[in-house]
């Protein structure tokens, strides 16, 4: 008895670490952690903080908030992801579509650069991170899977032709707050007078200067004797480089003195403990858009996880993904940031760099760190055109029209609803073109569905399959009717079946037998079962027997027990080819 007490303890015990493991991820690569794995991540983290601390900056102006609350985004986010997360290189923090849905949602509420502003974008984190937290404690990481590619590639390609536009009033050096793309395009255009030429000028060196990098610079590398990644990971920090050129030639020029914006001064020191805004109708009227920012967030993170992953044969848990990301909205909230997630350029460099381990992002998290107690000093002459011009050129990388061409030939509702996700967020903004990108997806889903393909099927020649009649030569049997439903049975098809099967019955005379081949159906709903119920007691009335065959187990599993199964006038047959033997 102790024997099997022991045992027992012991299996539950076993069971416990597992759990823990599971929820905690960081004590199952932390258990195997070791020397070599932590050169790799140090070196991966030196390079990942050197590209990221111009990117938070940048995308902090972006969402409308003071440079350094993008660093303080991207310190306790990348902690917490490392304790939680499943992937072993997403870099979380800052990125360029959430920082324009946030300033999308706040501006509604408060204006840009205010102490009110800021507070709402910490709530908006908290909000977002909750959000996250309960959609992972459910497990309703499926729920991604409602935005087809199709519409986020889209949507991404309409927010970043909206973020480029947007930050050209900056590189222009006028004021320019229209609505939507077309509203900011006409302001712009009307505003080409004003523009300050310095300004220009400085912004269209460094546009141009971070295109070559991307382009021209890794090429010029690796002639120069670089190996492959290091030269692909130098080419990355570029804008290291271009805000290194134009701060320096701010200071010695005096370039501010003649009108170019500048950062000026960026606080020193520890991020900020910050709680939310406790305001009950400002929770309610955020609820909506930090649900979309957290599900347009999560996919954005899982795409990128899941293809890194890949790559080293790893996987990701995308119901814990929720939970790491959750947890760091909610530490970003905490620590003065907004919201956050896995950002696609950072994390392919962190993976470049050869990050081992969630622990590059504690050592980035702590370059970070280091940065705001030291660094930003440094950053009092940067020209706020550099880091408009570093979200340009991130952004316009994003920009994907030829998708309009591809969904062209292949599938005109999914051109459709790209169309439409790109359309609406361009002219009515982003929460809104996502929603209608959706819901078009669905609507088209629902429609083609709806009228699902129906064949007569006959049996070829030689063999034991069957095939459309109206595509291949088959046999066919005058007193038995044949046919397949290329879809499973819901509501919204159910009727189309019956019509169908009444429309071929109508037309054949001498029929004994209808048999409704089931291959592709994989459910069948209380609806569609009805109409099953109604098929078979018409073919009855008519002396005609209605037969199903190749039924798969689950849709057995339920149909066993109905009135259907125990009524039904003919049989249900293991195999087409044994249904039509047995009747012919």
């Amino acid at each position: 008895m102790q024997s099997g007490s022991a045992s027992s303890s012991a299996s539950t015990g076993r069971s416990t670490i597992a759990r823990i493991k599971a929820f905690m991820p960081i004590f199952e690569w932390g258990a195997t952690y070791d020397q070599p794995t932590f050169v790799r991540d140090l070196v991966a983290a030196a390079i990942v903080t050197i590209m990221l601390i111009p990117q938070s900056l940048a995308y902090a102006l972006l969402a409308g908030l003071p440079a350094e609350v993008g660093l303080y985004a991207s310190v306790a986010p990348l902690v917490l992801y490392a304790v939680f997360g499943t992937s072993r290189a997403l870099a979380v923090g800052p990125v360029a579509v959430v920082s324009l849905m946030t300033a999308s949602v706040i501006g509604e509420h408060a204006a840009a650069g205010t102490h009110a502003y800021w507070q709402i974008a910490i709530t908006l984190a908290f909000i977002s991170g909750i959000a996250l937290l309960v959609m992972g404690a459910l497990r309703l990481g499926f729920l991604a899977n409602f935005l087809s590619h199709p519409v986020i590639s889209g949507f991404i390609t309409a927010s970043g032709l909206l973020i480029a536009a947007s930050q050209v009033k900056t590189i222009m050096g006028v004021k320019a707050d229209g609505h939507n793309f077309v509203d900011l395009m006409t302001q712009l255009i009307a505003q080409v007078p004003n523009a300050h030429a310095l300004s220009i000028a400085v912004g269209v060196f460094a546009t141009l200067f971070l295109f070559w990098v991307r382009k021209g610079l890794k090429p010029l590398l690796k002639r120069a004797g670089l190996g492959e990644s290091a030269a692909d990971i130098v080419a990355k920090t570029g804008p290291v480089a271009a805000i290194a050129l134009t701060t320096a030639g701010t200071w010695l020029f005096d370039w501010q003195a003649q009108g170019l914006k500048i950062v000026g001064e960026v606080p020193q020191g520890l991020p900020p403990f910050s709680m939310p805004v406790w305001d009950m109708a400002l929770w309610q009227s955020l609820a909506v858009p930090a649900l979309l920012i957290s599900i347009v967030g999560f996919v954005e993170s899982v795409s990128v996880g899941q293809t890194l992953a890949a790559k080293r044969r790893q996987r990701i848990e995308p119901d814990q993904e929720l939970i790491a990301l959750g947890a760091s909205n909610v530490s970003s909230a905490m620590s003065g940031g907004f919201p956050v997630t896995g950002g696609f350029s950072r994390s392919v460099v962190n993976f470049d760099a050869g990050a081992q381990t969630p622990a590059a992002g504690v050592f980035t998290a702590g370059g970070i760190l280091l940065a705001s107690l030291l660094l930003t000093p440094a950053l009092y002459f940067l020209p706020k055109v550099t880091l408009a011009a570093t979200i340009i050129v991130a952004v316009l990388s994003l920009v994907d029209l030829g998708i309009l061409k591809r969904t062209w030939g292949y599938s005109k509702p999914d051109f459709i609803a790209v169309l439409t996700t790109i359309l609406v967020t361009l002219g009515a903004g982003v929460e809104i073109g996502l929603i209608c990108g959706v819901g078009v997806s669905l609507a088209l889903f629902l429609l083609r569905t709806s009228r699902p393909h129906i064949a007569e099927v006959g049996l070829v020649a030689g063999t034991e399959h069957f095939r459309n009649v109206k595509r291949h030569t088959v046999e066919v049997v005058d007193h038995i009717l044949s046919i397949r439903v290329d879809e499973s049975l819901y509501f919204a098809n159910a009727r189309a079946l019956e019509d169908s099967i009444n429309e071929a019955v109508a037309q054949r005379k001498g029929l004994s037998h209808v048999i409704l081949q089931c291959t592709a159906v994989n459910a069948i709903d209380a609806s569609a079962l009805e109409s099953l119920e109604a098929i078979d007691a018409r073919l009855k009335d008519a002396g005609i027997k209605f037969h199903l065959s190749e039924v798969k187990g689950p849709v057995m599993d339920k149909l066993a027990n109905t009135h259907f199964c125990h009524d039904l006038s003919g049989e249900i047959f293991l195999s087409h080819y044994q249904a039509y033997s047995r009747l012919r």
